[in-house]
């Protein structure tokens, strides 16, 4: 198996958003599930399905989740300014699922969509996908393809932006000022 070249560095620092998305997507093209459905974890997630939708082989129907509700740290860090709505255009029991996020950082957010998804059936597998896996892990929780890994500081968050023409970003941004992970 041959692997995908590593995306270039953008200005600063990070992969170019492009590049990592189509690195990703050649890594998935080789061993996704034909009948696969892709989840979303909002926001960053969301978009990042769309896209892969888009560009992969074969049909792969689209949903997203929204994790708010049942992150372990919610009681600590509230509930996020924009709240979305879960939508599932699919059956989730007995599907073959690819959880699809923008950042892994300590596992919180993937572990939290899982816990979401069994409340609409049992898949018969869950994969994860990630644009960006940073380390950091709080969780056992281990992505099957990643564009790309980077290191991040402790007090950074990397962010995934989508501009006006669906071209996408990455940015570091202080962990304050960034959703959770």
């Amino acid at each position: 198996m041959t692997s995908a070249p590593t995306p270039e560095l953008a200005g600063n620092g990070l992969p170019d958003a492009e590049a990592t998305i189509a690195a990703l997507a050649e890594k998935m093209a080789i061993a996704i599930a034909y009948d696969a459905k892709l989840v979303g974890i909002y926001s960053g997630g969301a978009w990042l399905a769309e896209r892969l939708a888009e560009i992969l082989p074969g049909e792969h129907p689209v949903g997203f989740i929204d994790v708010s509700f049942y992150r372990d740290d919610y009681s600590k860090k509230g509930l996020r300014a924009k709240v979305a709505t879960t939508t599932l255009p699919f059956e989730v029991g007995n599907s073959r699922i690819v959880l699809v996020d923008d950042v892994l950082y300590t596992g919180r957010s993937v572990r939290a969509a899982i816990n979401e998804l069994f409340d609409y059936g049992r898949p018969e597998s869950i994969e994860l996908a990630v644009l960006i896996d940073r380390g950091g892990r709080e969780l056992p929780i281990e992505a099957t393809y990643v564009g790309a890994r980077v290191a991040v500081a402790r007090d950074s968050s990397v962010v995934l932006q989508r501009h006006l023409d669906r071209r996408f970003e990455l940015s570091a941004e202080p962990l304050e000022s960034a959703p959770g992970a």
